[in-house]
């Protein structure tokens, strides 16, 4: 059955989650809502990006994702109805749905501008009248809605392969301390033509992609696909975040953590 999922940075201190849900609820009372995550860091749009891609596919498609993320990046915030592989996507168009898609996606609809009197009330209650419509049978591409184009794709947060090089940054760490980074099995595959790979930390190289934690001692550092298809260095049974000193990557910080991919 097809829902509504939820995804920002509020966290879980105060009411804005249960409020924007309220908000919802006056709009589509007979339509679940899901939450995937509350506890992405602040304006951090490639965590919050990589747990929404990590997420939707999982949903009957017909259902509506809600990111709420970094949504005052913007003077008057837009947001955007997108539409990707039969699922429903609400956001601010502050590059979350580029990064998450890898800009690929199938329509874009700008449906509303936040004004200066105006406060997240009246953008839930908005998001709410798009979905009761899309729900009621209203076609986007048939609405008043007006075709666009995401104004912020923020290509610079992904991958790029220089020379034999590809420097990764962290983009997740679990509850485990795993450490993800933005590089896809696809995009590694792309980049690796076959070739030999090494991922260097000061006391251990790392040669080979573990199907799972089991594959080595416990102890011992592995890197592995996840479920998601992210590139993820793990220790089994152990913290690889705090023992290799590795981080989220922020782009306004100058010194940051990056994990660098050889190929041989």
């Amino acid at each position: 059955m097809a829902c509504v999922t939820l995804l920002s940075d509020f966290g879980l201190q105060d009411a804005s989650v249960a409020s924007c849900k309220g908000i919802l609820m006056q709009h589509i009372p007979k339509i679940e809502i899901v939450d995937i995550s509350h506890e992405v860091t602040p304006y951090h749009l490639q965590q919050a990006s990589y747990l929404l891609n990590a997420a939707y596919k999982n949903f009957e498609k017909g259902s509506f994702h809600i990111v709420l993320c970094n949504l005052y990046s913007q003077a008057n915030p837009k947001l955007l109805l997108c539409s990707k592989n039969g699922h429903y996507f609400i956001a601010p168009d502050n590059g979350i749905l580029s990064l998450a898609f890898n800009g690929i996606y199938d329509d874009v609809w700008d449906c509303y501008h936040l004004n200066n009197d105006e406060n997240i009330r009246d953008w839930m209650a908005k998001t709410g009248e798009i979905i009761q419509s899309i729900q009621g049978g209203m076609n986007p591409a048939q609405s008043e809605y007006k075709p666009c184009q995401m104004s912020n794709t923020l290509t610079h947060w992904t991958a790029q392969l220089v020379g034999n090089t590809v420097e990764c940054h962290v983009i997740h760490i679990d509850r485990y301390e795993n450490v993800v980074v933005n590089i896809t099995k696809e995009q590694f595959e792309s980049f690796r033509q076959g070739r030999n790979f090494a991922i260097n930390f000061v006391r251990e190289t790392i040669t080979e992609i573990s199907n799972s934690y089991a594959n080595v001692r416990k102890g011992e550092m592995l890197c592995r696909f996840n479920s998601a298809g992210y590139l993820e260095i793990a220790i089994n049974q152990d913290r690889a975040a705090t023992l290799l000193g590795l981080k989220l990557n922020k782009e306004q910080h100058l010194i940051y953590n990056s994990i660098k991919i050889v190929f041989r």
